[in-house]
């Protein structure tokens, strides 16, 4: 797997800095503040190279009764740190014979929001950054590699990669994210009765609620 740097190119009014947690690049919202701590692997997290699944059936980006949805393939790595993938299809497009570019939006939010598994930290998204470096066609297969790099009381700041047809491919795109601990009665709070009702009807549907029962 690729070790290569997903530091993030300079965004629009950023301001620039030598180094913030170690990180080169501009400041933007999902720059860990310099005071951040290193994230911690927690002790049952799943182990490196272990496929973590869908999180939930309905899911767009990882659910397997969504027939068009992007159907991705996360694995759990070393440290706080995954990985992923995903075949480019026909109802991925947007221009002709390209991916829409929100769907790589979508498929980078899913693959750090994975990176909670590592952490037992049920987490949600508050900003995500998106760069997009070139083109990604009908049928090519989408190498993602995410991991976090900070942690500053309730909030989560994570960088991901992706990579054309393998993981050490040419660079597609890359992201940053800002997640926010919550607990778990947000999703029930917010979500929509009748399929959170399905979800508490069905717990093994929804694996996020077994992966987190040791840290609700």
């Amino acid at each position: 797997m690729s070790r290569s740097d997903l530091s993030q190119q300079p965004a629009p009014n950023a301001v620039p800095h030598a180094a913030a947690a170690g990180i080169s690049g501009p400041v933007t919202p999902t720059t860990p503040p310099p005071d951040a701590e290193s994230p911690q692997r927690h002790e049952q997290a799943p182990a490196p190279g272990t496929q973590l699944g869908q999180h939930y059936p309905m899911c767009f980006a990882c659910g397997e009764e969504q027939p068009n949805g992007l159907h991705l393939r996360m694995f759990a790595d070393e440290g706080v740190a995954v990985r992923a993938q995903f075949e480019v299809g026909p109802p991925h497009q947007g221009a002709p014979g390209l991916i829409h570019g929100g769907l790589l939006s979508l498929a980078f939010d899913e693959v750090m929001g994975a990176l909670h598994w590592m952490m037992r930290i049920p987490a949600v998204t508050g900003r995500l950054e998106t760069d997009f470096i070139r083109p990604v066609p009908l049928g090519s297969t989408v190498h993602f590699s995410a991991r976090c790099v900070g942690v500053h009381g309730r909030k989560l700041y994570h960088r991901a990669e992706g990579r054309l047809d393998s993981p050490d491919g040419e660079l597609a795109a890359q992201a940053t994210a800002l997640f926010v601990e919550v607990r778990l009665g947000h999703f029930a709070k917010h979500g929509r009765a009748e399929e959170v009702q399905a979800v508490l009807d069905n717990p093994d549907d929804y694996r996020m609620l077994r992966a987190f029962e040791v840290n609700p």
